[in-house]
């Protein structure tokens, strides 16, 4: 199969150093790799990229990429979720993915479409802030860290999250999404 985006030749991964496919959408990742290190302070170690998650939902699975995930003192703090368009319709299955990516409720979940960024509270769902400056920095988020529960998830909680990461994010995908896994 095809790959799902226009491939404009190829760049070099910010984080990683990888040669990758120059898209439209990876030059917004790429944007946003940028930005938390030379703007919020993150260093690179500190962010992985497409963190693969599989989703498990009833007898369907599923394997999707979570664009940023960022620790500090081995938990995950902070995930950012890209897509292109309405960040609003982001919100529910990036929240879904804060509470599958770890054992733990990560407390930061971030949405972006790489023009704009909203942030919200991990665990209540609201949103916190919106626009780039308002990205918490590093230093920002070791606080958010500290009085952070990291509470486990319920098994039924897991099973109810991934059911809203299958529906937004895998089921009835475009058969050349190369981004998207069905398993």
């Amino acid at each position: 199969m095809g790959n799902h985006h226009l491939v404009l030749g190829e760049l070099v991964d910010f984080l990683t150093g990888d040669i990758i496919a120059d898209t439209h959408d990876e030059r917004y990742r790429q944007k946003v790799a940028r930005f938390l290190v030379q703007t919020k302070g993150y260093v690179k170690k500190q962010i992985e990229s497409s963190r693969p998650l599989i989703i498990a939902a009833g007898k369907n699975r599923g394997l999707i990429k979570v664009d940023f995930s960022i620790r500090l003192n081995d938990k995950i703090a902070m995930i950012i979720k890209y897509g292109p368009g309405s960040l609003v319709t982001r919100y529910r299955p990036t929240l879904a993915m804060a509470r599958l990516v770890e054992p733990y409720q990560v407390p930061i979940a971030v949405v972006t479409n790489g023009k704009d960024v909203h942030v919200l509270d991990g665990v209540k769902g609201n949103l916190i802030s919106k626009g780039f400056m308002s990205l918490p920095s590093a230093e920002q988020l070791i606080k958010i860290g500290r009085k952070a529960s990291f509470n486990k998830i319920s098994d039924r909680r897991v099973e109810m999250e991934a059911r809203i990461v299958y529906c937004y994010e895998i089921d009835g995908t475009c058969p050349c999404d190369d981004t998207v896994c069905k398993l």
